[in-house]
């Protein structure tokens, strides 16, 4: 351990101790147990490790813990505090969006950033920012359909931002 990064994940201050070149993904994962986050490619390809950082879409598999050092980092499950699940997991839920479900939680991340960003896209704008995640099942067609559903939801999409 050649450094400790003092990190806000989901709202809760975290220090750790570690190689500062240890991805996040590595550190949420194995540090702080959070599973919600998936290793998919490693190469910032797939978007299976898709988190925010400082309210803004990242791949948890390229950033390196320097890099994340003093910033917020919210996961998968930072989005349902108390349990009560956000608009987008009800939706992709509610739309079957998902099969095997390993993609899932980046995808519902990507969605967030494109969401909180244009709350009212349209389908070609949902494809687009959901670009680069992959669903290797194809259940693009549920997954839009998801994104559209919780964009038009009554209840609005609180921001991301910490």
């Amino acid at each position: 351990m050649d450094s400790t990064i003092t990190l806000r994940v989901n709202g809760q201050r975290q220090s750790v101790a570690t190689d500062s070149q240890r991805t996040l993904l590595d550190i949420l994962r194995e540090d702080l147990h959070l599973l919600g986050t998936r290793f998919g490619c490693g190469a910032g390809d797939c978007g299976a490790c898709t988190v925010h950082i400082d309210g803004k879409r990242a791949f948890a598999c390229q950033t390196v813990a320097a890099d994340a050092d003093g910033k917020s980092i919210t996961t998968i499950e930072g989005l349902a505090p108390n349990g009560r699940l956000h608009a987008l997991q009800q939706a992709f839920m509610d739309e079957g969006a998902y099969q095997c479900g390993y993609c899932v939680s980046g995808m519902i991340m990507a969605a967030a950033a494109l969401l909180d960003q244009n709350p009212h896209p349209t389908d070609a704008q949902i494809r687009a920012g959901m670009n680069p995640n992959l669903c290797r099942c194809c259940g693009y067609v549920k997954i839009v359909s998801a994104v559209r559903r919780a964009a038009s939801a009554a209840e609005a999409l609180p921001s991301l931002r910490r």
